[in-house]
């Protein structure tokens, strides 16, 4: 298995790359990683060259870029060049910790569209209390989207949750503003109907933003603008939590005594809460994996991506959707 990876993308490349893939390919037999990025500024890292091999280059898309013309005028640039190794049958998936927008226009422009996606869908796997996680989509690779988009959305999300997840029956629920059938505005009410008469796909209904984290469902599908509204908001109520956490904590000497004999808790409860541990969010709808990390992605942060994407490749993840959307239309 073939996985390339743009070493010049995120705020820690290409440490966290090259630290990232050597693990991975110590972890998995399987795996042949490609670094793409400056030759020079990898070797400064790179202990391990088993499975490892590196494709040159010094040009690489800033986060500061308009994505789609990045992508068009910009043809040596890391990001493009592990898509373009895709596209060219070289690898069979890759991953990047760079500009979102641009990685998606990669995606679309090099990788291509399984035939009979309208959209793809940018999806992580989020956290839940309960530690099993849910597949949240769209996150913001389409900021309208119609009815049939989140339908391909559901089933994209289910086959995912199914083969890589291990979930034998995921449950799909569409994030409304209440849980009453009748609930939200058109877009909602239309996807609601096409959501429960579809028999590709286990519907519990509609599921809301305060119950997230509870673990309604195991797929939850949505519009981009509303995804990513949500998926910060989280981001930003969990750092703003542990901050004040943090700052009671430190307060006075009685508070810090008790801050030492709960540390190994309150670092469980971190992790738990960091998504980057399910991996990457996938870019789904394309011919092949596509995997955006997040751009402060440490080594165990790309580490998890890899094995995300291992497992995508090895459970036939996109064959699967691509037969299922065929089945469909």
């Amino acid at each position: 298995m073939k996985i390339t990876l743009d070493a010049m993308g995120g705020d820690n490349a290409p440490k966290a790359q090259v630290l990232g893939a050597m693990k991975a390919v110590e972890a998995f037999p399987d795996v042949e990683i490609t670094l793409v990025g400056n030759e020079g500024e990898i070797n400064q890292f790179l202990t391990k060259n088993e499975r490892i091999k590196i494709i040159h280059t010094e040009e690489k898309i800033l986060s500061t870029d308009e994505p789609v013309r990045a992508v068009r005028r910009k043809k040596n640039a890391s990001m493009v060049l592990a898509a373009r190794q895709v596209a060219d049958g070289e690898a069979d998936a890759c991953i990047s910790s760079g500009n979102t927008g641009a990685l998606m226009a990669a995606g679309l422009f090099v990788v291509g569209r399984i035939e009979g996606i309208e959209r793809p869908a940018l999806s992580p796997t989020l956290p839940t209390i309960d530690g099993k996680g849910f597949v949240f989509l769209d996150v913001g690779a389409n900021a309208e989207a119609k009815p049939e988009h989140l339908l391909q959305f559901a089933i994209m999300g289910s086959v995912y949750a199914q083969k890589v997840r291990g979930i034998e029956k995921p449950r799909v629920g569409l994030l409304n503003i209440g849980t009453e059938e009748k609930k939200g505005n058109e877009l909602t009410k239309q996807a609601f109907t096409l959501l429960q008469q579809s028999s590709d796909i286990s519907f519990i209904g509609n599921v809301e933003a305060r119950d997230l984290l509870n673990g309604p469902a195991d797929v939850v599908v949505t519009d981009g603008f509303t995804g990513n509204m949500v998926l910060k908001t989280l981001e930003g109520t969990a750092m703003s939590v542990f901050h004040m956490l943090k700052s009671a904590l430190m307060s006075n000497v009685k508070s810090k005594i008790a801050a030492a004999l709960v540390k190994p808790e309150l670092k469980g409860i971190k992790n738990q809460m960091d998504y980057s541990e399910y991996g990457g969010a996938g870019l789904f709808g394309l011919k092949a994996p596509v995997i955006k990390a997040h751009g402060s992605s440490d080594a165990n942060a790309i580490y998890n991506a890899i094995r995300q994407t291992r497992d995508m490749v090895s459970h036939d993840v996109i064959p699967t959707i691509a037969k299922t959307i065929e089945k469909v239309q």
